[in-house]
């Protein structure tokens, strides 16, 4: 019985030593890049990367305050899909400056053509 005891006592000991959820301070860190990324690329100005970049931000502060409270599996999971949204804002910033472009492209393209067109009259 006492072997048992302590046994129980060795396991339940282990178990509150390393059986903590390490803090996700790589994830938090590549969440907060990709957020600092999108918002440099002005995902706030382009309306459809605000949404994402807001859920980004609402998630990395929800799991700073997981964190806080000691919930670092949930904090990660939390940090995993708010990289994902600022990634996604990132990705349709970049789409609307390269839709500009082509329109800008375009446009220019077909001034030239124009241009050639009522000079040769």
């Amino acid at each position: 019985m006492k072997k048992l005891m302590m046994a129980t006592c060795a396991s339940l000991l282990a178990v509150a030593c390393g059986g903590s959820y390490p803090v996700p301070q790589q994830k938090l860190a590549d969440a907060e890049a990709a957020h600092r990324s999108a918002r440099e690329l002005g995902a706030e100005q382009k309306t459809a990367a605000q949404l994402n970049l807001k859920l980004a931000e609402e998630g990395i502060a929800t799991a700073r305050a997981q964190i806080k409270d000691g919930e670092n599996e949930r904090a990660e999971s939390t940090l995993l899909r708010a990289k994902a949204d600022a990634e996604l804002a990132l990705a349709l910033a970049r789409e609307h400056d390269a839709k500009n472009e082509t329109t800008k492209a375009i446009d220019s393209s077909n001034a030239a053509q124009n241009a050639r067109t009522n000079g040769a009259k």
